[in-house]
């Protein structure tokens, strides 16, 4: 069960970083973003994610904002991640969570 909570708190890591990255690359790039071979190779990493966002996120949400609603949504994800490795290290042992 820790190697669950593990991977997924992972996968939210790194999901989160792409979008972060993927959002300061397009601040710098501005309107040549598209063009910029990081920002395609950010938003490939990110698709899903905001794919899934625009599945569970209501239709009046505009498509510029589905982004920060997958950003959060990968926060609460790897909250939930996070307090449950803990919750399982206390149970078991912290040299057992190692």
């Amino acid at each position: 069960m820790i190697l669950i909570a593990s991977t997924i708190k992972l996968i939210a890591e790194i999901a989160l970083m792409a979008l972060l990255g993927r959002w300061l690359l397009g601040l710098l790039a501005g309107s040549k973003k598209d063009n910029n071979l990081f920002y395609q190779i950010l938003h490939i990493v990110v698709r899903p994610f905001i794919s899934l966002a625009r599945l569970l996120t209501p239709s009046l949400v505009l498509d510029r904002h589905v982004p920060l609603g997958a950003f959060l949504m990968l926060v609460f994800v790897w909250f939930g991640a996070t307090l449950f490795k803990i919750q399982l290290c206390v149970q078991l042992g912290v040299e057992q969570c190692k």
